[in-house]
């Protein structure tokens, strides 16, 4: 290689990396339940710089988390403007919309208003990702269905969750000095009626205290589940319990990644919970377990006989939680 070519080696720029945007709202478990579809992107696209936008906390989960090289807030102001048709557009948000080779949407958009002014940005590889879904099959298998028509195909529908150095340096913190093992509980959901009475929280709190292993208790919750924790720190006043309250997720994910057994509802933290791999014991009721519970191999869920989360009896989680815990590994 002479002179001349070696200078046009350095001075040759390398081409632009592929862009793709996944477009998500909903919320916590609508997310993570689309993880495994946005891990099919980064598997057959690694070199692609990959955006997520959607709510800033929840997108949290994966950014500079192995998904998602970058996120952005889809509670932008201008944004509104793109569900009206024939709206004057953000200049900004037409540049940034512009700037993908490739954008999958699971936006709500019935009349296409959203799609048609995309398409007037000059996108022109759009993927509509429904995110309504129905009983026919696990939820995460319904969300990855959309990207065959990439030729991308969804073998395993358990969901991952990668917490960085960073997050599992503040769940060592946060958990130094509970030498015992850690049992975290959720006692809340987003809907009242996915909710176990709260009394039976008590009474199953009360059991934990006395077996063998004492463990210590980690109560986890957000601003929805403030009167649930309220009773419990309570009820629990002297005992080995903590409470992690509105935790950012990404934290409170390294946090559950070191719990013993994790045990709650169909909700949001169930499924971060079950991504980090912490054994999971999940109360169903009115929800089917087969298409929104988690996938992930330490999931045992105990699913109500009439869909009523009343008729799930102390004893069946009692005897659930203690087949998890003599199970190996």
């Amino acid at each position: 290689m002479d002179c001349a070519e070696r200078a046009l080696l350095k001075t040759t720029p390398s081409p632009p990396r592929p862009r793709i945007l996944v477009i998500r709202g909903g919320a916590i478990g609508d997310f993570v339940l689309t993880l495994p579809a946005i891990k099919l992107l980064r598997k057959n696209f690694p070199d692609a710089h990959l955006e997520i936008l959607g709510y800033r906390h929840i997108v949290a989960l994966a950014e500079g988390r192995y998904y998602a090289d970058a996120a952005r807030s889809i509670e932008y102001a201008a944004l509104s403007q793109f569900f009206v048709p024939n709206a004057e557009l953000d200049p900004a948000l037409i540049e940034y919309f512009a700037s993908f080779q490739q954008i999958v949407s699971y936006l709500f958009d019935p009349d296409l208003f959203f799609e048609t002014n995309l398409r007037r940005c000059g996108v022109k590889h759009f993927l509509v990702c429904s995110p309504k879904l129905d009983d026919s099959t696990h939820a995460a298998r319904q969300l990855a269905r959309p990207l065959q028509s990439l030729a991308l195909f969804l073998e395993e529908p358990a969901a991952t969750l990668h917490p960085t150095a960073a997050d599992r340096s503040f769940a060592r913190e946060f958990l130094h000095g509970t030498n015992n093992p850690v049992f975290a509980l959720h006692p809340g959901s987003g809907g009242e009626r996915k909710n176990w009475p709260l009394e039976n929280w008590r009474a199953l709190g009360d059991w934990l205290f006395s077996l063998e292993v004492q463990p210590t208790l980690l109560v986890c919750g957000g601003e929805a589940d403030e009167a649930q924790l309220a009773a419990l720190e309570s009820a629990w006043r002297g005992h080995a319990v903590h409470f992690a309250k509105n935790l950012p997720l990404p934290h409170l994910a390294a946090v559950l990644e070191r719990c013993a057994l994790f045990i709650g509802h169909d909700s949001g933290i169930s499924h971060i919970a079950a991504s980090t791999g912490a054994p999971c014991v999940l109360l169903f009721g009115p929800t089917q377990p087969s298409v929104w519970a988690p996938a992930n191999a330490l999931v045992q869920v105990i699913a109500s006989p009439d869909q009523t989360m009343a008729s799930l009896t102390l004893a069946a989680v009692q005897r659930a939680i203690t087949g998890t815990l003599r199970t190996p590994g």
